[in-house]
């Protein structure tokens, strides 16, 4: 009786944690289009959700759970203003604001989806991106650029948290 007991405790404790939601890396990926019919930038910003929900609960609410059916405008409300803070884009060396258009959770990860309108004669963009660098220090951010036939990626860490791409 004792070993059952000794072998179903190892079996939980096995399963327990093999179902945390911790994960090997901490990345975020945005990825920064540029739609020349609509003359805008499109983004998708992609961030693991335990390390979003970590992050809005130290900053703004301890009880927020992220999931479809939980105080969607609140949640959203607190995801705008924290990715407004950490996320700035410059156009021709002029900083641009971003219509905070919705997101959605696919398996593990938040899709923010982000717009800036009225965008033409693109000469240089800047990303200066610290998603989660607040609340995470091992935290990389993957900017990922398709503009005007180019196709860039960054990876920007803490102390590197800026990349640019010129156009002439």
């Amino acid at each position: 009786m004792r070993a059952l007991y000794t072998i179903l405790t190892f079996i939980l404790l096995t399963l327990f944690t093999a179902t945390t939601n911790k994960h090997e890396y901490y990345v975020s990926v945005t990825e920064i289009q540029y739609s020349e019919e609509e003359k805008s930038l499109q983004i998708i910003s992609q961030i693991f959700i335990d390390d979003f929900e970590k992050l809005l609960r130290e900053r703004y609410d301890e009880h927020i759970v992220l999931s479809p059916d939980n105080n969607k405008e609140l949640i959203e409300k607190y995801m705008k203003r924290y990715i407004a803070d950490k996320l700035k884009i410059m156009v021709n060396s002029e900083s641009v604001n971003f219509k905070f258009i919705g997101k959605e959770y696919k398996e593990d990860i938040t899709y923010c989806y982000l717009e800036i309108e009225n965008i033409s004669n693109i000469q240089s963009i800047e990303v200066k991106n610290t998603l989660l660098f607040d609340v995470l220090p091992e935290q990389q951010n993957i900017v990922r650029l398709k503009l005007l036939d180019k196709n860039r990626s960054f990876l920007l860490l803490p102390d590197n948290d800026k990349c640019m791409l010129n156009f002439n």
